[in-house]
């Protein structure tokens, strides 16, 4: 299947990789289908790109490399919508907001995108205790040293 992609131009996909978000994401309650696109090797991004609509995709990281003590616990409500078994089949990333300087751009910690990866199933997580992490949590953070919130 080939979709046109917000940063990639024209992309074949594989359907069964397609990632079910039954809300959508906020702000985009329409679109429920999406999938991950590697960017490079080696590098914590992915995009995570509408299916339907090439101008709705993110960058998304992976925050534990930016963040080693980065962790939450997933409500039961969530596990059941995410048909969530084992610890194992989470995949989480945070969107990233990319700025003019990559060392300003920011990650959302907040509000983690948790996919189950064996059943291909997201959701957009906002995270109840808005003290502990950052809506905009500096990349930049990773690069010094001790870093914490």
């Amino acid at each position: 299947m080939l979709i046109n992609t917000k940063f990639l131009g024209e992309v074949e996909i594989i359907e069964k990789e397609i990632i079910n978000f039954d809300c959508g994401l906020p702000g985009f309650p329409e679109e429920r289908g999406f999938v991950l696109l590697p960017i490079e090797e080696d590098v914590p991004f992915v995009l995570l790109q509408s299916i339907n609509n090439e101008h709705i995709g993110f960058v998304i990281a992976y925050p534990f490399a930016f963040k080693e003590d980065y962790a939450f616990d997933l409500n039961e409500e969530d596990k059941q919508l995410l048909q969530i078994e084992t610890e194992e089949d989470v995949l989480v990333y945070s969107i990233v907001t990319l700025k003019e300087s990559f060392q300003q751009s920011t990650l959302n910690l907040l509000a983690p995108i948790v996919i189950n990866n064996n059943k291909k199933l997201g959701r957009q997580i906002v995270l109840q205790d808005s003290t502990q992490y950052s809506l905009r949590y500096p990349v930049s953070m990773a690069f010094s040293k001790g870093s914490s919130k």
